[in-house]
């Protein structure tokens, strides 16, 4: 397991933080010995979506409140790997066709994640969501009208 992961997911969405934990901790006991699971990012605060958006190259584009990782329902993953087996996750395996990659984003999809390589125009493959059904424009007038709960400082919209 890893702790930066198990810390990032303590900023998920109270409606799925539990099962996002039990899932990751789940699917990182599938991946062979020397290969980890991270994820990258859970919740993101507005200002980071903004400063994403305006890099260059293009990672994303979504504005602030247009990313489901505003409101703690996303998570975006890498997978981490040890060559030497000494403790120390050393690279990142990038293919996307690999057979890690491949376990992660089966096991997500099984779990009722939507994955971001389905998306129509943007693929964004090491994204998964969970939006109950609801656009951002949806959760963004949920935030703005008051819909939400505070948790730790982060407005969660309430589902």
């Amino acid at each position: 397991m890893d702790q930066l992961t198990l810390d990032r997911i303590e900023t998920a969405h109270t409606k799925i933080r539990k099962q996002l934990r039990a899932d990751y901790l789940e699917c990182n006991d599938k991946l062979p010995k020397g290969v980890r699971l991270r994820f990258a990012y859970v919740y993101r605060s507005p200002e980071e979506q903004n400063k994403l958006y305006k890099q260059r190259p293009k990672v994303t584009n979504s504005k602030a409140f247009q990313s489901i990782h505003q409101y703690g329902l996303a998570f975006d993953y890498v997978i981490l790997v040890d060559k030497d087996l000494n403790g120390t996750f050393e690279s990142i395996n990038w293919d996307i066709n690999s057979a890690h990659h491949k376990l992660v984003v089966d096991f997500f999809i099984k779990k009722g994640y939507f994955w971001g390589g389905n998306f129509k125009s943007f693929k964004d493959y090491p994204h998964f969501q969970k939006d109950f059904g609801l656009s951002w424009q949806e959760m963004f007038r949920k935030i703005n009208s008051g819909d939400y709960q505070d948790d730790n400082g982060i407005k969660y919209i309430n589902i």
